[in-house]
């Protein structure tokens, strides 16, 4: 086995988190920015992991950011793993910041273009964790829930869709991951795929309610780091049970 470079933002919860053991399990090197890196090595139940590097910073700052992209001083990381989002106010029906998504893309993509001018090379495949729900091509989610996720996915909803649209501008190589509700549990649940090419539309469908957060991290691992499906590449996919 090749060991691949990943880099993963948002990797201390969730989708991220899973995504990132299942990559390090698999013998890769991670690297990751956490603001708090004690947080992470907690989340992960130990210290001790040679393959993953824990970079002090924030999604936000390019410096940091452009850390996290360098697999060596002459080139860019294999794959980029992006997972953030923001922490949903129930009580306002919004996130503790609206952009959270759009602006940490931003700065992704910031900090690709500058490390290029300064000489480093590759073109790193770059992953997204989005939503259902916010598909130009017509209704992705059970009729019975739409009337929910329009009224308190309305400000999260959008940041994914403003985040989706920067990265398909970007001319970068990419995946879109559209995981329907996420719930908490790792599970031996079949997962089904929808795919869906940013231009031309529906390639096809899958519809469907749930998939818990540490499935959806294993099945981003599995098709599109440790090994990378091409059918999967420039298209945004639908993941749900």
């Amino acid at each position: 086995m090749t060991q691949k470079t990943f880099a993963f933002f948002g990797a201390s919860t969730g989708v991220g988190l899973s995504a990132l053991k299942n990559s390090l399990a698999a013998g890769h090197k991670c690297i990751a920015p956490c603001r708090d890196p004690s947080k992470l090595t907690t989340a992960l139940g130990h210290e001790n992991t040679p393959d993953l590097e824990i970079v002090k910073g924030n999604a936000h700052d390019v410096a940091a950011v452009s850390r996290c992209l360098k697999a060596s001083e002459t080139n860019l990381v294999d794959e980029i793993v992006f997972t953030i989002g923001g922490a949903f106010i129930a009580s306002k029906m919004t996130i503790d910041d609206p952009h959270v998504c759009e602006k940490g893309i931003v700065t992704v993509l910031e900090a690709i273009a500058g490390l290029r001018r300064q000489g480093v090379n590759g073109r790193p495949h770059i992953i997204v964790c989005s939503t259902t729900g916010i598909s130009r091509f017509g209704r992705d989610t059970p009729l019975v829930i739409v009337p929910m996720y329009k009224l308190l996915l309305k400000v999260p909803g959008a940041d994914k869709a403003a985040m989706e649209e920067k990265l398909i501008a970007s001319s970068e190589d990419f995946t879109i991951v559209r995981a329907s509700g996420l719930v908490d549990g790792e599970t031996d649940k079949t997962i089904r795929v929808g795919i869906e090419d940013p231009v031309k539309g529906v390639e096809s469908k899958a519809i469907g309610y749930t998939i818990s957060r540490e499935d959806a991290g294993k099945w981003i691992a599995r098709n599109l780091l440790i090994e990378r499906d091409p059918k999967y590449m420039n298209k945004t996919v639908t993941i749900t049970y």
